[in-house]
């Protein structure tokens, strides 16, 4: 799959988890590139789109190791169950060296998953999981020419 139609494909997500929800769920969602142990925002739907790379290292927070463990392939992901602010919430491997960051900065995956409707919201979220599994975001050339959106 292409940038562009990953894009696509996550912003209806992010539309059917909120329908689903009955609120926003996830007010921050990024494509970033970590290949070359450099961190490159490829995609980025959110409130601090000047920030959100300069702040990406302490955001991390919980989820560093994760992104670090080899054992996640495309289509995986993880939650940071206690992550609060800006700190990431989740994380899904969208192809070789290229994560979905999502993130609600006004709460924490704790408080999103003690609200009963967030059973219906992971829905889409497995399902875009599936998709991205089934056909991996590729990117080709130099990513470093890519800017935020």
């Amino acid at each position: 799959m292409t940038l562009d139609e990953a894009k696509t494909r996550i912003t209806s997500c992010a539309s059917q988890m909120d329908a689903r929800y009955g609120k926003t769920v996830f007010d921050e969602w990024a494509v970033v590139s970590l290949a070359e142990n450099k961190a490159r925002v490829l995609a980025y739907i959110g409130p601090r789109n000047d920030d959100f790379l300069k702040n990406f290292v302490n955001d991390l927070g919980a989820l560093r190791a994760e992104l670090r463990d080899a054992s996640y392939g495309v289509g995986d992901f993880a939650f940071a169950r206690h992550s609060v602010g800006t700190g990431f919430e989740a994380f899904l491997v969208l192809g070789r060296g290229i994560y979905l960051i999502c993130n609600n900065t006004q709460g924490s995956m704790d408080m999103i998953a003690k609200d009963p409707q967030w059973l219906s919201a992971q829905v889409s979220f497995a399902e875009l999981s599936e998709e991205i599994r089934s056909n991996p975001l590729i990117i080709s050339g130099d990513t470093a020419f890519f800017k935020k959106n």
